[in-house]
């Protein structure tokens, strides 16, 4: 079933922090991202030029709204609003339709340019939710504006203390949790760019993504963690201020957790016509190692969704196996390489599991079945 975040925040005129960042992120990750927007504001790469808090009651109906019908696997809050609206959502979220739901809060003081978006007494109010939420998601300033890592893990609730705003090439992030300290480091050298908006939102909707598909709070965070850094590495470069990041250029390919398939070796035994069939097959290649005067060999492709297939000459035993590469255009891709001389075992066919195939055999003897998947992409009808 698709994780449904509940994300309780403000919205961003320019798209890189807030709600805008929230949804993208939750999206990437899987999510299905939900709203109940707190604030309104006008902002952009420069800054906040206004802030319009949403009325209580209005944030309240719509967590109410979605509650009720679609249902709430983890919540994210980050720009709340109010001291009022903080008080009255912790109130909801503590009822029993929405009590078992995970609650990631990324207590937002500050934005990245430096416009305050909590006043005195909202930041007092915040008290609430430390103690409805499963983890916060402070950076360094807004740890100390609420009393520091005890005062925050006295509440109950796990703390990652974000490194971003420390000093130095490095970053370091700290995971605590409540009687047994610091459970996790992680650190990483700092990425060199001015596109940091929207860093802490993106950071606690994938946390909260993460507990909504079910995975402990660790794991959660590193794959959140990994995310941010990515997104970072892809801004667009969008603005003249802190621009936002590149959520939506995030493969999703090198955030697992667990394995994931990634690579395939087959072994081959002529080095040139191998490396020449699989260029024309349409992958591209990025390791050229012919070997000595035609002795052994080993070539590296690469395919459009970042899967990476390998031959390797004086490797096992040709013809044991069979590579699978799959189409969005399955006939056509076959009739272009057919009429460039490529010999197929099978045309394309629909089979009776759903995908339709084409069968052909590589120079070294290992079978290749190009599919199409069409609907059964992801979830196969034999998916256990």
């Amino acid at each position: 079933m698709t994780a449904r975040v509940l994300i309780i925040a403000g919205s961003d005129s320019g798209g890189g922090a807030g709600i805008q960042a929230d949804i993208k992120t939750v999206t990437m990750l899987g999510g299905h991202a939900m709203t109940a927007i707190a604030a309104i504001t006008a902002q952009n790469t420069l800054g906040v030029q206004g802030v319009h808090p949403v009325p209580t009651d209005m944030v309240l109906m719509q967590i109410d709204s979605i509650a009720s019908d679609i249902g709430v696997d983890a919540v994210k809050i980050g720009m709340i609003g109010s001291a009022e609206t903080a008080a009255a959502v912790a109130e909801r979220l503590a009822r029993p339709d929405l009590a078992g739901a995970p609650v990631v809060f990324d207590p937002v003081m500050v934005s990245t340019s430096g416009s305050v978006l909590a006043d005195a007494a909202t930041i007092r109010a915040f008290e609430a939710l430390l103690a409805r939420a499963a983890v916060a998601t402070p950076n360094l300033g807004e740890l100390a504006a609420l009393g520091g890592e005890e005062a925050i893990l006295a509440h109950g609730c796990a703390l990652l203390v974000k490194g971003g705003h420390g000093e130095g090439d490095t970053v370091t992030d700290r995971l605590l949790e409540p009687d047994a300290g610091e459970v996790a480091r992680w650190e990483a050298p700092r990425i060199d760019t001015p596109h940091t908006h929207g860093t802490g939102c993106t950071l606690a909707s994938a946390i909260a993504c993460g507990l909504a598909q079910g995975m402990p709070i660790e794991p959660a965070v590193a794959r959140a963690r990994d995310f941010v850094r990515l997104a970072l590495l892809d801004a667009p470069g969008l603005g003249e201020g802190h621009g936002p990041m590149g959520q939506q250029a995030v493969r999703n390919d090198g955030l697992f957790t667990g394995p994931a398939l990634n690579q395939i070796t087959l072994p081959a035994t002529d080095y040139a016509a191998s490396v020449a069939f699989y260029k024309q097959m349409g992958l591209t290649q990025i390791v050229d190692s012919p070997g000595a005067e035609g002795i052994g060999g080993y070539a590296r492709f690469e395919a459009a969704n970042g899967v990476t297939l390998s031959i390797h000459v004086g490797d096992g035993t040709a013809g044991g196996a069979t590579a699978y590469l799959e189409s969005g255009a399955l006939d056509a891709w076959v009739a272009y390489l057919a009429r460039r001389g490529v010999r197929f075992d099978q045309m394309p066919k629909d089979e009776e599991w759903g995908w339709r195939e084409a069968r052909l055999t590589d120079p070294a003897g290992n079978r290749l079945c190009l599919y199409q998947a069409g609907e059964y992409r992801r979830y196969p009808p034999w998916r256990i």
